[in-house]
């Protein structure tokens, strides 16, 4: 009988460790890393857009830097023409935080209000990169 009771506390600890695993799963947190130029950057705001239509309640911050910042300077358009704006409010109004280096501003030459307003300025992409994984828990995504 003893072994009994030892299975079924085993088993009720492990549905519970499972249970509340499966709770958190949904509490994602994810950074996605962008140094790449306009040329890309629409296909990673679709990964982002796609992202969220498979788990709407992730918490997604992008994070630029170098040729990545250009989509989200005032007037960048995609390959296509049209511009990034539209596409960055609508996943700003979704949650989404941008995140746009400081120091590339600076090197580049690039005033910080040409940034668009959905975006918030940060002393260096990559220390944000690092700091978002380290102290918050994101999970990293190099698109």
């Amino acid at each position: 009988m003893n072994i009994l009771k030892y299975f079924s506390h085993t088993f009720g600890a492990l549905i519970l460790t499972l249970s509340f695993g499966f709770v958190h799963a949904q509490d994602i947190k994810v950074v996605y890393h962008v140094n790449t130029g306009v040329e890309t950057a629409a296909g990673i705001l679709g990964n982002v857009r796609n992202h969220l239509s498979a788990d709407p309640s992730a918490k997604i911050v992008v994070v630029t830097h170098g040729v990545g910042i250009d989509f989200l300077l005032d007037g960048a358009k995609d390959s296509k023409g049209r511009e990034f704006s539209g596409v960055v409010s609508d996943l700003s109004s979704k949650g989404v935080q941008f995140r746009v280096c400081n120091n590339t501003l600076v090197s580049r030459n690039v005033d910080p209000s040409k940034v668009s307003m959905d975006a918030k300025i940060v002393p260096s992409g990559v220390a944000e990169v690092a700091r978002l994984q380290a102290k918050e828990g994101y999970v990293y995504l190099k698109p």
